[in-house]
């Protein structure tokens, strides 16, 4: 279940961006403030809204003014999202919007529809429609043996008109739509990755997840070597590959009923506390957790994953999150690190431009300029002359 496109309205610096035909595999790049880890968040937003409400989701970011784009107070909050997914034995295009406004100052979902088209002809049909917290959903959603006007409406009123419909709805798997659009933003992991915690030891437990921040890493280690050892043994593998000199990770069970990684290195006999290994080598032994969770999530947003990394593993770890897109996830990165640019397609590159507090969103492969600048073979060196691209000078 892949996300096809995403249009943000009037969230922070974006004032109005469309995102279109979306790869599995999207690197996004831009000068720093430029609205990256702000594209991001509208994920986290999205997660937030669904798990709380989404009075819940703007206070957490400073309320609806400070979310609203610039001197956009007045106008809604807007979010379109387009999936694909099998209804009926078709593989459909899937709509979710939803707009977000104040009502006497207080934010309220405006509009939540999800839609898409019963047959190959017509419009797109709702099959949940709620306004200020009122509105209905479709019952009998697969039944395409029927005419629209013979599908059932459930008439629905929410406690609050700040609930999102598909946080409820979405629990019933008869919606077939608001359930399956409920668990791919439940599925999401947005990385918040920070090495010291990753570092620290645990208190005994179980974990099959590793969490944003990673400071469950040696817990789902645990869980892969206990429950799926072919993982793990995968993982330990790439681990070799990918960082010489390594020759086994294991999560080892302290006196006091702690969990904490321990690297054995080649060259000695005594392993190595995670607390004593490279930031390099607790981060690429993270993301290989995360890129080989037996249930692998939908999306993976990834920011900046070159901080703490040899520049000489960026080519590797792309060469990863190409082997999670091409086997039906989808991952979002953003970068400066000229390595893993020349390691993308041109068709899999954003970049984000902000001019006047305002940012905007081009495919590289859209701009005739770049594509001829990059024919060279040099595509950071192409972006980094035009002044879309920060990192170092390629």
């Amino acid at each position: 279940m892949k996300l096809e496109s995403l249009t943000i309205k009037n969230y922070k610096v974006f004032q109005h961006v469309e995102l279109k035909n979306l790869p599995g595999m999207c690197v996004f790049v831009g000068a720093n403030g430029s609205g990256k880890t702000t594209l991001f968040d509208v994920f986290g937003f999205l997660r937030d809204a669904l798990h709380g409400n989404v009075r819940i989701a703007l206070q957490k970011r400073g309320g609806f003014r400070e979310v609203a784009t610039r001197g956009g107070i007045d106008q809604p909050i807007e979010f379109t999202l387009q999936f694909r997914l099998p209804i009926g034995g078709v593989d459909r295009l899937v709509t979710y919007l939803l707009e977000i406004r104040q009502d006497k100052g207080r934010p309220i979902v405006a509009r939540e529809i999800l839609r898409y088209k019963r047959g190959s002809q017509g419009s797109p049909f709702h099959f949940l429609d709620f306004r200020g917290g009122r509105g209905y959903a479709i019952l009998n959603e697969e039944d395409f043996n029927k005419a629209d006007s013979e599908l059932e409406r459930e008439e629905q009123t929410l406690d609050s008109p700040d609930i999102l419909a598909v946080k409820g709805l979405g629990q019933f798997q008869r919606f077939r739509a608001a359930n399956a659009f409920r668990q791919l933003i439940e599925n999401w992991h947005v990385s918040d990755f920070h090495i010291s915690d990753a570092r620290q030891t645990r208190d005994a437990g179980y974990a099959e997840h590793l969490s944003p921040q990673g400071e469950n890493a040696a817990l789902v280690a645990q869980y892969l070597y206990e429950q799926h050892p072919d993982i793990f043994q995968h993982v330990l593998d790439k681990m070799k590959q990918r960082v010489p000199g390594v020759e086994d990770v294991k999560a080892v069970e302290t006196d006091d009923g702690r969990i904490v990684l321990k690297f054995q290195d080649g060259s000695f006999k005594d392993p190595f506390v995670a607390r004593y290994v490279s930031d390099g080598t607790i981060k690429m032994f993270a993301y290989l957790l995360l890129l080989n969770d037996p249930s692998p999530h939908p999306l993976l947003c990834v920011e900046e994953p070159e901080n703490q990394l040899y520049p000489s593993l960026m080519v590797e770890l792309a060469e990863e999150f190409r082997s999670y897109a091409d086997q039906g996830g989808q991952v979002m990165v953003s970068t400066h690190s000229p390595d893993m640019l020349n390691s993308i397609q041109l068709e899999e590159i954003f970049w984000l431009k902000k001019s006047n507090g305002v940012t905007t969103i081009e495919r590289a492969a859209d701009n005739a300029l770049i594509k001829s600048l990059v024919e060279g073979g040099d595509l950071p060196g192409a972006l980094w002359k035009q002044g879309l691209f920060d990192g170092v000078n390629p």
